[in-house]
Parts: C-alpha cells; structure tokens; sequence
C-alpha cells in the first residue's frame, strides 16, 4: 500500500482530521502524492509551494530574520511552515519541507537535503511539533524532490497512525 492510500485510511478513521502541506523544495510533490488518492478531499484542505523567503513569510507567517540568516532552510523554518499552513488551511494537520534538492557549496551544504516538520493542532491553540532531516545521496534533483516528499508522506502515516492507537489505548483504559 502506498503511503497516500495508507494515510486516506487512517484519516478516514473517527476522529476525522484534516491535512494540510507546506512545500519548498518539495514544489507540490507532497500535494500531488496526497491527492493521487480518490477521495482525498474529504480530509487534504490544500497546499502551498512558497519557493522564495516572501512567499514563506507572508504566506506562512515565516520569522523573515532568521529564514534569511538560514537561507529558508532549517528546522525552525520547517516547524513554521507547518504551524502557518494549519492556520491558513485551518487543518487539524500540516506538513512541510524545505532544503536543498542538490549540493549547494555556497551554503555548505554538499549532500541534498531537507528539513520536514508536522504540526498538530490542539484545543487551546497548543500544537504538537515533530520535525527531522533527511538526507538524499546520490539522487538527481527531481529524484530528491520526489524522496523528500515520500519521507515527509511517511512521517505523517506514521504519525496520525500511532495517533489513533494512543487514542485506543486511552479508550481501553476508561473501560
């Protein structure tokens, strides 16, 4: 099963989310994995690929200061991402990506890599944040764009997956 229609079963499971994406590097490929799934617009709100540091910030709501230092890329900017695209998507969940789809010498950067961060909404506008890198070697340009996004994809199953087996072990405890 893929990670979209293993992520379309579980966001179908009581209580119903919603899904949201926040992409750079990624450019919508995250988006178009999540919607290659008939029916996913029952849980997916939509995405934004903001490729520049305007688009991050005022799209996302991106700390410009520190994204500028970064170069748009790292964990803060990609735990950002996330909380801006669950605000602007009013989605209970949001993922984002942002780094570097090929060596970048003037930055250090000599393998292609990514920061990916998911946000979940709580009541009392608390989230919970998870975040990670990865890295893409030996991979072409688009072939890192499309592993990034499948990782990114992956964390979010993942996620939402130990999410309802919390949710049916606090169940079972009430009982």
């Amino acid at each position: 099963m893929t990670p979209a229609a293993e992520l379309k079963k579980l966001m179908q499971r009581p209580p119903v989310l919603s899904v949201a994406a926040a992409e750079s590097l990624t450019g919508g490929h995250v988006q178009a994995m999540i919607t290659s799934v008939a029916g996913s617009s029952e849980y997916f709100r939509g995405g934004l690929t903001a490729y520049t540091l305007d688009g991050k910030v005022k799209c996302l709501g991106v700390n410009r200061a520190h994204a500028r230092r970064a170069n748009s890329v790292s964990q803060q900017v990609a735990v950002e991402m996330a909380a801006g695209a669950c605000r602007l998507f009013d989605a209970d969940l949001a993922v984002s990506a942002t780094g570097y789809a090929q060596p970048a010498r003037e930055h250090g950067i000599r393998v292609p890599m990514a920061w990916w961060a998911i946000c979940h909404r709580q009541g009392g506008g608390s989230a919970v944040i998870i975040s990670g890198c990865v890295e893409v070697r030996g991979e072409k340009r688009v072939a890192v764009q499309h592993r990034v996004a499948e990782t990114v994809l992956r964390e979010l199953v993942k996620y939402v997956r130990e999410l309802h087996g919390a949710r049916r072990r606090a169940k079972k405890k009430k009982r």
